[in-house]
């Protein structure tokens, strides 16, 4: 019985090898067979946007336009930031210096040489010398007389002038 099947089974049905045949295809999936020879139809271009594309790059501008402002509030935040902290590096800067020059002014020898540089200040005992400054080295010549009119004191010019104003 065995042989009887698989005898009859092959014949029923067509060898497999390669593509199908027309025959061996259902009827509604065979092709009307024209007899001339098959021309090849393009298959449809799909469109280039689609309205869920159009849909998706509206979504994601408005979404560009939503974060435009708080990005921009958030970078101004930044800036502010940074020159609030440069601001305080400086003011730290200031303050160490300051506390240098107060440690320097609890030195008594700094407030005397201070004293004795800025103010002319002397110990006892001690004689100030102050050297004046040289007339020839100042540019004025030994020789030239000073100016009259530079002699005069200020009252009198102010005299002559209210004189030529009543004259």
């Amino acid at each position: 019985m065995d042989a009887g099947r698989t005898a009859s089974s092959s014949a029923a049905r067509p060898a497999q090898r390669g593509r199908p045949t027309a025959a061996s295809r259902p009827a509604g999936v065979r092709r009307p067979n024209t007899g001339t020879a098959a021309t090849r139809t393009r298959a449809p271009q799909p469109r280039r946007f689609t309205g869920r594309a159009a849909v998706l790059g509206m979504v994601l501008v408005g979404l560009l336009l939503a974060y435009a402002y708080p990005v921009r509030v958030y970078l101004a935040q930044q800036a502010e930031i940074a020159g609030l902290e440069q601001q305080q590096r400086e003011q730290r800067e200031r303050i160490a210096g300051l506390a240098d020059e107060r440690a320097k002014w609890d030195d008594p020898e700094f407030v005397k040489a201070k004293a004795k540089k800025e103010l002319q200040y002397v110990l006892p005992g001690e004689i100030s010398i102050v050297p004046l400054p040289d007339a020839v080295a100042a540019g004025a010549s030994p020789s030239a007389q000073p100016d009259p009119a530079a002699a005069d004191p200020w009252y009198k010019k102010l005299w002559s002038s209210v004189e030529v104003a009543n004259g």
